[in-house]
């Protein structure tokens, strides 16, 4: 509360928007946490003939989350629009615009970009082992809704925007410049080292590697197990100190506002204490004066001209204010003569 009564919604707006950030950030360590747990208790499979065996023997013929690591071959591939000599399993062709935007906030060209067009191709694949001679093969199912695909950038230009004089004029009136558009493909290629996180099924004689239930997360990448693990881990950790750094600054804030309101209400209970000294003394004063006495008591006070002065205001001395007008000044109490901080007041008595 601030001096009069009213409600300081400046430190309690900022402990809200605190806990917010705060709860924001647990939900996104705990999200971090586990998917690395999820990643940690998925079972490495190894593609040899034993994984026939597995999968037979699995509940089901069903592994739920399994780790497979091995090499893309294909029956039918996508060849690169720019590179000669490139193949690939799963291609993805991306245009991008870039261009300046004018911030009437802040006064500057601030750079912005977004995508106005994109096209993914796919064809089927299998994942096969590393080793020559074993007939074993996984066939990949739905890759484009596993996380981290290893896509591959194997062409990217730059076209810039020509522009003429009024062209640029215009832009400038609009607040918009455009820089140009950006051409990009990426490419899942043949050969190239892949592991595999989802739900491993045996079918007649067919394994394939799916989107796995349970809210699972399916993961087709190009990076080893350890990496991938590794990377979940490193992850969760920063979510973790972001969400204890967010926790601390939030306590801290709260204790903050805590000590000011300390610091109010001790303010306050002293003014009272004081206003209640004065009354008492005043009270006594009166009572022992003489009736003649009583109105020497009193001058004109400088704050109402109606009422008569009645008391001292220490430190500065001033004798200026009657008892209601004292009460009425604001916190923190000042003297309306000097503006001094009004650190005690005494009533005054005139023989």
């Amino acid at each position: 509360m601030e001096g009069g009564g009213r409600p300081s919604l400046g430190p309690a707006l900022l402990l809200g928007a605190g806990s917010v950030l705060t709860a924001v950030l647990l939900a996104a360590y705990r999200h971090r946490a586990r998917a690395a747990r999820e990643l940690q208790g998925a079972r490495r499979v190894h593609l040899g003939e034993d994984l026939m065996t597995v999968l037979s023997e699995a509940p089901g013929k069903c592994v739920p989350y399994a780790v497979i690591e091995a090499v893309r071959p294909v029956k039918d591939t996508l060849n690169s629009q720019f590179v000669e000599n490139c193949e690939g399993v799963v291609q993805r062709l991306t245009l991008q615009e870039h261009k300046m935007v004018w911030n009437r906030t802040t006064h500057l060209w601030n750079d912005y970009s977004k995508i106005i067009h994109q096209r993914t191709n796919t064809v089927p694949f299998d994942l096969v082992p590393h080793e020559d001679g074993v007939a074993v093969a996984v066939r990949v199912l739905r890759p484009l809704d596993a996380l981290d695909l290893g896509l591959e950038t194997v062409y990217e230009k730059f076209h810039p925007s020509v522009q003429s004089f009024t062209d640029v004029l215009g832009h400038y009136i609009s607040g918009e410049r455009p820089k140009g558009v950006q051409e990009t493909e990426e490419l899942l290629k043949v050969g190239a080292v892949l592991t595999g996180v989802g739900e491993l099924v045996l079918d007649s004689s067919c394994v394939r590697l799916q989107p796995p239930k349970q809210g699972l997360r399916y993961y087709l990448s190009g990076r080893d197990f350890d990496s991938l693990l590794h990377g979940q881990e490193s992850s969760a950790r920063l979510w973790k100190a972001l969400t204890l750094a967010a926790g601390l600054a939030t306590c801290a804030a709260l204790l903050l506002l805590l000590h000011r309101q300390h610091l109010r209400r001790r303010e306050r209970r002293r003014l009272q204490q004081m206003e209640d000294e004065f009354r008492e003394r005043e009270a006594q004063l009166l009572s022992r004066a003489q009736p003649e006495d009583r109105e020497g008591l009193r001058g004109t006070c400088v704050v109402c001209l109606s009422s008569f002065k009645s008391c001292v205001f220490l430190e500065c001395g001033h004798v200026c204010s009657c008892a209601e007008c004292y009460r009425a000044l604001p916190e923190p109490k000042r003297c309306p003569i000097c503006r001094r901080g009004i650190t005690r007041v005494v009533p005054l008595y005139s023989s």
